[in-house]
């Protein structure tokens, strides 16, 4: 059958390459838009660039089909046309999207190119039936599926290129464009095979010649979609410059702020580590723990079963070390910190992956296990930390034989709430037992946890309720027997329990971590109660004992200079006194705490001397201002020569240092006259007067006594005092 003759116009064949190769290059360039982190701003790009893509591709088309020429007129009705440039955004969409995927895989390719290559396809022989010829057109089907294959091929490798572009940095422009041409050609190739497989028989006409036709229209259509295109890349080109100075600030700002950032992760690591032995504290252990319950009870609720419960337990651990105290009595507490961070990385080097190990007190650890199948699991790690414990700490070659105690409690079998205390009254039951074994919590043992667990939500309200007071103390110059100043005591006035004993309720501080907020609410209500004395005519110089853990605060220095000045005291009115095995346990951290307060004018002073371990040296380094004699010594000056001897040696040291001495616990006559002989400066204790309240303290100056109170004359207690 003789068919019509056809011919292409080169100048539109040039410009539909063109078109194809302008549209490859934007749609490369797109990919790269559409992976933005910001999902809204990637989302506008997919949008927008599937349209801008899509009308590129789809004029490409457009002006190929008004390059084919055959010896009568030809139309396009307007659906068809329409329908074509929807598809064309489509296939863009597509596209856009899996470049927008993190991998391609070959699924995702396989998939990617033949949903890419039918819409093409569809968007090709939609245009054609656009042209409404009588008789219709007669395809070689050969040629049809030809143009499929490359289609699909055109979209796979597409695809390839897409992904292979994220990877390239260099000569980017270079190659980007060398794959547009190549993505080019590759579409025309197809446009124009699709076109070969045509075909019209001889005496045809076009029925749409009246309909979309000429060539103004194929002019304006390649005008639009260069502008289009155009229009893309250079916003596109833009939005890239936007990000990558954006990128360059945020770079420039990273790098001004490393130091900021160094410093700020040395705090919160000392805020949530132990400094001697890098472990979490207290505070990091208890978020963890906290957390942990949380993930348990969770896991519980969503299973149904014992048999899936026995899975889900979580064990807390406490340790306490036996046998410690004598290396730090006999060597120092520097060869005990040596004992104590070895024996941590021990503990560390049998805990698993998904434990915490963290040490809440000075020989006290305590470690969380997550994810145990049933008790046993704990009580066979118990066991390798007992084993692991005993191995003799090898130091300066003598072998030191340290064990330990272990309670251990678990959850759910013995709650969430009291699943540090459990443990503790475990531990305790295991020491009581002669140590170096480990116990499971039985109910039995609860009555002391249940003791402190009170105490410890009691004296969370103590604050807020005003039952803590501060009791006030007398000390008197042993030579003139003027006041010297008084030394702050807290008491806790319970509603129900009426007076607690510090000795009952500060260990319990200590161990739950409230030591610090008490702490600092001392050191205030000391200054405003000197305020309050000055307002009413009365000089008084008030100490305060310092715990280990305010001395561990960075911010230690600063919290006491604001007090001063919030209640307009001079720092030379404040004592701060820490005891002697506190200032030793740490010596590098109590020594820049003292040279930090003594930088702000506070006196500082050793409290207990003699009952601990001291260095000479480290003494000597220590900005302190006094030394305390501890009662013991005192208590036995009459009747020890000993007691007397050690008194007596203290005394000649501290005065070599130029240090004054106190001596506390001083409640006979006789200590007393022993303690002028020695010439200790100022005394303290009930021979004088008792600790007593801020008003008590005011009618004790102004003569009026509290029973009991004895000694020296408080005549002189007004401006003379010190």
């Amino acid at each position: 059958m003789p068919y019509l003759p056809s011919s292409y116009s080169p100048s539109l064949v040039l410009a539909s390459l063109l078109i194809a190769t302008l549209a490859s290059y934007v749609a490369l360039d797109l990919a790269r838009r559409v992976r933005s982190s910001d999902a809204a701003v990637a989302r506008s790009w997919w949008i927008g660039g599937s349209v801008a893509l899509g009308t590129g591709i789809w004029a490409m088309h457009f002006v190929g089909m008004f390059a084919f020429e055959l010896p009568i007129d030809l139309g396009y009705r307007v659906a068809e046309t329409a329908l074509s440039w929807v598809a064309a955004v489509l296939v863009s969409a597509i596209a856009l999207s899996v470049a927008s995927r993190g991998t391609l895989n070959l699924r995702r390719l396989v998939t990617g190119a033949a949903t890419m290559g039918g819409g093409i396809c569809a968007m090709h022989y939609t245009g054609m039936a656009a042209l409404d010829m009588a008789p219709g057109i007669e395809w070689n089907w050969w040629l049809v599926l030809a143009s499929v294959l490359i289609a699909v091929g055109a979209s796979a490798a597409a695809l390839q290129i897409f992904f292979w572009l994220r990877r390239v940095e260099q000569r980017r422009f270079g190659f980007q464009l060398a794959a547009a041409v190549v993505m080019g050609i590759a579409i025309c190739a197809m446009h124009y095979t699709g076109m070969a497989a045509a075909r019209f028989p001889a005496g045809t006409i076009c029925l749409s010649a009246n309909a979309l036709a000429g060539d103004e229209l194929g002019g304006i259509v390649m005008l639009a979609s260069f502008l289009l295109l155009g229009m893309t890349l250079f916003t596109s080109t833009l939005d890239a410059r936007a990000q990558s100075r954006s990128s360059q600030l945020a770079a420039s700002l990273k790098t001004a702020n490393t130091e900021l950032q160094s410093a700020n992760e040395e705090l919160q690591r000392r805020a949530f580590r132990d400094p001697l032995t890098d472990l979490p504290n207290r505070l990091l252990f208890e978020d963890r723990l906290k957390h942990a319950l949380a993930r348990c009870a969770r896991a519980l609720d969503e299973r149904n079963g014992p048999a899936s419960r026995q899975r889900e337990h979580l064990a807390v651990l406490c340790i306490d070390l036996d046998g410690f105290k004598p290396v730090n009595d006999s060597l120092g507490h520097a060869a005990g910190d040596q004992v104590l961070r070895e024996l941590a990385q021990r503990m560390a080097g049998v805990a698993r992956e998904r434990d915490t190990v963290a040490r809440v007190g000075g020989d006290e650890f305590v470690m969380l296990l997550e994810g145990l199948p049933d008790e046993a699991d704990a009580v066979a790690l118990a066991q390798r930390l007992l084993h692991t414990l005993e191995v003799p700490v090898v130091l300066d070659g003598e072998a030191l034989h340290i064990s330990a105690s272990i309670g251990i409690a678990l959850y759910p079998t013995h709650g969430a709430d009291k699943l540090v205390a459990h443990a503790d009254a475990a531990m305790y039951a295991a020491k009581r037992a002669g140590g170096k074994t480990f116990a499971v919590f039985e109910s039995h043992m609860d009555a002391r946890a249940s003791e402190q667990l009170a105490l410890r939500s009691d004296l969370h309200h103590a604050l807020a309720d005003g039952q803590l007071a501060l009791h006030y103390q007398p000390k008197f110059d042993s030579r003139r027997g003027q006041l010297r100043g008084v030394e702050a005591l807290m008491r806790w006035n319970h509603p129900t329990r009426g007076m607690v004993p510090p000795d009952l309720f500060i260990p319990v501080a200590e161990r739950f971590g409230m030591i610090t907020e008490l702490g600092n609410w001392v050191i205030d209500e000391a200054c405003r109660q000197m305020r309050k004395w000055d307002e009413a005519g009365l000089r008084i110089n008030v100490a305060v004992n310092l715990s280990v853990h305010q001395l561990r605060q960075p911010d230690l220095v600063e919290r006491v200079r604001c007090a001063l000045e919030r209640h307009g005291i001079g720092p030379e009115r404040l004592l701060c006194e820490i005891t002697e095995s506190v200032a030793m346990e740490d010596t590098r951290t109590t020594q820049q705490a003292f040279e930090g307060l003594r930088e702000i004018g506070v006196y500082l002073s050793i409290d207990d001397f003699g009952t601990g371990y001291s260095s000479l040296a480290y003494l000597r380094q220590m900005p302190a201002q006094q030394l305390k004699i501890d009662r013991s010594f005192v208590r036995d000056l009459a009747t020890s020569s000993d007691a007397r001897a050690v008194v007596d040696a203290v005394i000649k040291l501290a005065h070599g240092l130029n240090l004054s001495v106190v001596a506390e616990g001083v409640e006979t006559g006789a200590q007393r006259d022993i303690l002028l002989e020695l010439g200790c400066n100022e005394l303290q204790g009930y021979l004088f007067a008792r600790p007593m309240s801020a008003a008590a303290l005011v009618a004790w100056a102004a003569g009026q006594r509290p029973e009991g109170a004895a000694g020296f004359s408080p005549s002189v207690f007004r401006e003379e005092a010190v």
